[in-house]
């Protein structure tokens, strides 16, 4: 069975798979925080009992706090079971919960009022640029897709002034739709900025 998760948005997500890809199981809950108190209980409940014989976390980008609990978690559970763990793009598993064909982006809200920003093309899913951090400006300038889903979506079509905003989160249950690619990468966070701290000048 493979155990897929995300935390790193205000979806705390988990689905539970058969060796064949069927869905056994799922969780989704909403929340602004507490991803920490809320996760293993979460698993608990989905797992009823069974473990996983390989696991896949979402890798954000996203929350910093939500991002490194799921990741925690996942290579706890990994070590416990001995189960081989895989890192999957939070970003990706949006898109691949959209319905249609055609290009979408993907925008999340950021740090600093930027926001986390990829362009897709489905059929198959695959991206068609890094993901990046960009204020809402710069991103409308830089994706062209007339569909933008996310917590940022909004704020990307309003800079923009045209195109359709879609309000959507991840869930785990689309995890098997992305592609090899996008649910094979190393289980570590994607910041995608630079981060705020820096080192005192000598």
């Amino acid at each position: 069975m493979l155990l897929a998760l995300d935390t790193a948005t205000p979806a705390c997500t988990a689905a539970l798979f058969d060796a064949d890809g069927t869905l056994l199981a799922q969780a989704d809950e909403v929340m602004s925080r507490g991803h920490a108190e809320r996760l293993m209980p979460l698993l608990d409940r989905l797992l009823d009992g069974r473990r996983a014989d390989s696991i896949l976390v979402g890798c954000g980008p996203g929350s910093f706090t939500g991002l490194r609990v799921g990741i925690a978690a996942a290579h706890g559970l990994s070590i416990g079971w001995d189960a081989p763990l895989a890192g999957m793009s939070t970003l990706a598993l949006i898109a691949a919960g959209l319905p249609g064909d055609g290009p979408v982006a993907v925008a999340l809200t950021g740090g600093h009022g930027e926001l986390f920003v990829q362009q897709f093309d489905r059929d198959p899913l695959r991206p068609v640029a890094p993901i990046v951090s960009l204020s809402p400006a710069a991103a409308a300038a830089a994706i062209d897709a007339p569909l933008v889903a996310g917590s940022g979506a909004a704020a990307l079509v309003a800079a923009r002034g045209h195109g359709e905003a879609v309000e959507a989160l991840p869930s785990a249950a689309n995890a098997l739709r992305l592609p090899a690619s996008l649910r094979t990468l190393s289980a570590r966070p994607v910041y995608a900025r630079a981060p705020d701290a820096k080192p005192k000048a000598a």
